[in-house]
């Protein structure tokens, strides 16, 4: 009966510190991701700001029509 008990309490602890090791673990990833998300947010607020401003400025002004002279023709 006691081999029982031991089983079953080592048991509980075990399950008790792969949870624990597992939390630890995967917090660690949970702030990487947090990171980069953080990152991409910013990067596409500096791409929607950069897009904004190419958009809005002037366009360069035509050439000037250039006269047309036509060629001197040989004389026959």
């Amino acid at each position: 009966m006691t081999d029982v008990l031991w089983v079953i309490v080592g048991i509980f602890i075990g399950s008790v510190g792969g949870i624990l090791t597992i939390s630890l673990v995967s917090a660690g990833k949970f702030d990487d991701l947090q990171n980069e998300i953080q990152d991409l947010r910013n990067q596409r607020q500096l791409l929607k700001e950069e897009i904004h401003r190419l958009s809005n400025q002037a366009k360069p002004t035509p050439r000037k029509k250039r006269n047309y002279r036509p060629r001197n023709k040989k004389k026959q």
